[in-house]
């Protein structure tokens, strides 16, 4: 007997021991070695490396040390999602859950005050301020938190600072320039409106026959419209455009500090709003201007962000609340942006699920390069399958994409964009009376969106997934969508019939 008892004990502590040097070994453990935050170029390089070697990063799946560098180098603001659901109003328990989480955040922070920055009304999801690493390692042991991650870590900043991308504001889709229109860009139509040579090839004005997009409401996410462009102000109505609405919001704060509040209101400051808006709502005017593929749509536009590239908090909190926003407006039926991140941030991503789970038909934009995000895929939240990826092709082409375009297997479109001659859309200026070209996957994912309006308008009474398949039998590769460019080009008269 004693001698089984001496075995046992033995067995014990040689099994005890190995637990020691488990635990010793575990990410946990390992994590509260490392003291120090790394730097933005350590975080910057490594997240690099994923998406080259992976195709994807999370945050998700990166250390406890990881994501607390993150948060630390982004003005300690990180972003919480909790609860078993996105939506608040299917969670009776999110107050409490919230409390337990601000309860913690305070115990392993040792304060009381300046913790939470922001509760979304509509989201199971804060904004809180995180010191410490212990605080990160402990709130990711929690079983109600769906997303841990940094709010206002700024990749594409800190890229360009350290010397990988150009410092120019091309890579922010941004630009105010007025260009003259090439006469083998356009044709002419009724009263006096400029027709983009695209819309032949995507029979877009045979589909006027059958619909203008009349009594369909279309939500954009982006940078505003111009208060200088009449055509998409006091002038919607112009020509044989009527009876319908521009509304123009603003939910973006033009600050670098996260506890900065006001928004800065709807005039676009950068010019990239306009262009979208442009593509899809100008008015089929008598004063010899382009015109929008669904020159009879109402438009309910965002400004969200300050450009194209959603990096730091304010600009990602914009587009979280223009979602939501767009969600909870019965009255819209599509929502089109053609803005976007290299990786998902988790309150975009909740406020795509809340607009999606209010029926709307989602068109996001699958990446236009820069010189530092071209080994990219289909970007966030293109990527998402609530939402449909756009990207731009080559004139005459559904499968051969445009020379700063994305591509890969989430897209679900494509649009002809770009011309032997390099030239691309014309749209309206950011200044009345004036002209410009606009392309990259942003047209395209603008244009097919007004697209839908128009199967929409034509069809008022169905849903979503009517209006989608219906796009989608009218498309190149029908039934078989191609690997990476989905089901190709529309052809919108084939698609309102």
């Amino acid at each position: 007997m004693r001698k089984n008892v001496f075995y046992l004990l033995v067995l014990f502590l040689i099994t005890a021991s190995c637990n020691r040097e488990d635990v010793q070994n575990t990410p946990f453990e390992m994590e509260v070695v490392q003291k120090d935050p790394l730097s933005a170029k350590q975080i910057n390089e490594k997240i690099n490396e994923t998406i080259k070697t992976k195709g994807r990063f999370s945050w998700k799946e990166s250390s406890e040390h990881f994501v607390w560098s993150a948060i630390f180098q982004g003005n300690k603001i990180a972003s919480i999602g909790f609860g078993s659901s996105f939506d608040r109003s299917l969670s009776p328990d999110n107050a409490n859950i919230e409390n337990e989480i601000l309860d913690l955040i305070k115990k392993y922070e040792g304060k009381t005050d300046r913790i939470l920055l922001s509760s979304d009304q509509y989201l199971n999801q804060i904004d809180v301020v995180i010191e410490k690493q212990e605080t990160i390692i402990a709130l990711r042991k929690m079983k109600n938190i769906r997303y841990l991650e940094p709010a206002d870590y700024r990749y594409f900043e800190n890229e360009k600072s350290f010397g990988n991308a150009s410092k120019s504001s091309s890579s922010s889709g941004c630009g105010f320039e007025a260009t003259a229109l090439s006469t083998a860009d356009y044709t002419t139509t009724t009263p006096s409106a400029k027709v983009p040579w695209s819309f032949a090839k995507h029979n877009i004005t045979s589909a006027w026959s059958y619909s203008t997009g009349a009594g369909v409401t279309i939500g954009l996410i982006d940078t505003g419209v111009s208060p200088e462009q009449t055509l998409l102000g006091s002038s919607f109505n112009n020509g044989n455009s009527s009876g319908r609405t521009i509304t123009k919001n603003g939910v973006y704060v033009d600050s670098v500090w996260p506890w900065s509040t006001g928004y800065d209101g709807s005039a676009d400051k950068c010019g990239h709003g306009t262009s979208m808006a442009s593509a899809m709502t100008a008015p089929r005017n008598n004063i010899g201007q382009p015109v929008g593929i669904a020159y009879n749509a109402n438009l309910v536009a965002y400004r969200a962000a300050s450009n194209v590239v959603l990096d730091g908090y304010h600009e990602q909190e914009g587009v979280k609340i223009a979602f939501t926003e767009l969600g909870n407006n019965t009255k819209v039926k599509i929502i089109s942006m053609s803005m976007g991140h290299i990786f998902s941030v988790g309150k975009i991503e909740d406020g795509v699920k809340y607009a999606y789970s209010k029926g709307k038909l989602i068109f996001c934009a699958g990446g236009t390069s820069t010189s530092f995000t071209n080994f990219v895929g289909v970007i966030f939240p293109a990527w998402m399958p609530e939402a449909q990826a756009i990207t731009g092709v080559k004139e005459n082409t559904s499968n051969q994409k445009c020379d700063v375009c994305h591509s890969g297997a989430e897209i679900d479109f494509t649009y002809q964009m770009e011309r032997a001659s390099g030239n691309t859309i014309p749209v309206l200026s950011y200044y009345n009376g004036q002209t410009d070209y606009v392309g990259g996957s942003s047209v395209a994912t603008a244009s097919t969106a007004a697209i839908a309006a128009l199967v929409w308008a034509k069809n008022p009474s169905w849903t979503r997934d009517q209006v989608l398949n219906k796009m989608r039998q009218s498309a190149t590769y029908y039934p078989t969508p191609n690997a990476n460019y989905g089901y190709g080009n529309i052809n919108a008269l084939k698609a309102v019939q």
